[in-house]
């Protein structure tokens, strides 16, 4: 069991409206419609937080994030949300966008491959070591993010389907918008265990235990960006994918646990 000490920065995304989102601005004082906005999966939130540091640092190029569902986020999309750039938990979405035209084809990128943990408070008797750990009944509210739309929830939904628990918990599963607010319902104490991205983990300060990537390996959490179709600021787009992927995004990212593309296995 492993324990991490360090500032949650998730907690305010159960603030976030209906469909998931949450702006946030490197430089608050930027001119809004002059900043690139980044449309980026809920588990990317504290590593593109420092990301998006560095980048205006070194570009001068402002940025916003909107932290979500994947899902909600690629809908939005289609519903014509104005976003520069879109960083998926799961590539399927990002093909289904290029299917309809809606990203730049070339510009789709698998980016990092993700991790799902069990998590648990700090001052929680319950740690659970495995996926099976939650069959037993103590654990009576078990949160994964919504597997309707949020590519976390599928790949924790899967896990506890191989494990042989599914049955057994799906009564007490409460579901999350995303892995981010899956995780602050731990964190708040109004579930007993969660299901979360290492990601989040890691800088948290709670108990847990990194689930198996045997145990989804039909969502294995293969993560995709593309710069969305029609956007004004492509060039700005571009440079971001690219920083993303320097050695200082790349250190950032591998802080957070994510796999780089160079060492991703499973495709």
């Amino acid at each position: 069991m492993y324990r991490h000490r360090a500032l949650i920065v998730i907690i305010p995304l159960l603030l976030a409206s209906a469909c998931g989102a949450l702006p946030f601005s490197s430089s608050p004082s930027g001119a809004a419609g002059h900043e690139l906005v980044v449309a980026a999966a809920a588990d990317l939130t504290p590593a593109f937080n420092e990301i998006g540091v560095l980048f205006e640092e070194q570009t001068g190029i402002k940025v916003v994030f909107n932290f979500g569902s994947t899902g909600q986020l690629a809908q939005q999309i289609e519903r014509g949300a104005p976003f520069d750039l879109f960083y998926a938990a799961n590539k399927s979405f990002i093909e289904a966008l290029n299917d309809k035209g809606l990203v730049i084809a070339d510009t789709m990128e698998v980016y990092a491959q993700g991790r799902i943990t069990i998590w648990t408070r700090p001052d929680s008797p319950l740690q659970p070591a495995r996926v099976e750990d939650l069959r037993d009944p103590v654990y009576r509210r078990i949160a994964i993010a919504n597997p309707e739309h949020a590519p976390y929830g599928q790949a924790a939904k899967e896990a506890l389907e191989r494990a042989g628990v599914w049955d057994a918990v799906q009564p007490r599963l409460v579901f999350g918008e995303n892995v981010a607010q899956t995780l602050t319902l731990a964190d708040t104490g109004n579930v007993d265990a969660a299901i979360v991205a290492l990601s989040l983990s890691v800088q948290s300060n709670g108990n847990w235990n990194l689930i198996p990537a045997e145990l989804h390996p039909d969502h294995p959490l293969l993560q995709m960006a593309a710069v969305v179709a029609g956007t004004q600021r492509e060039a700005e787009a571009r440079q971001f994918i690219a920083f993303v992927n320097s050695a200082q995004g790349h250190a950032i990212m591998k802080k957070y646990g994510f796999i780089l593309p160079g060492e991703i296995v499973s495709r």
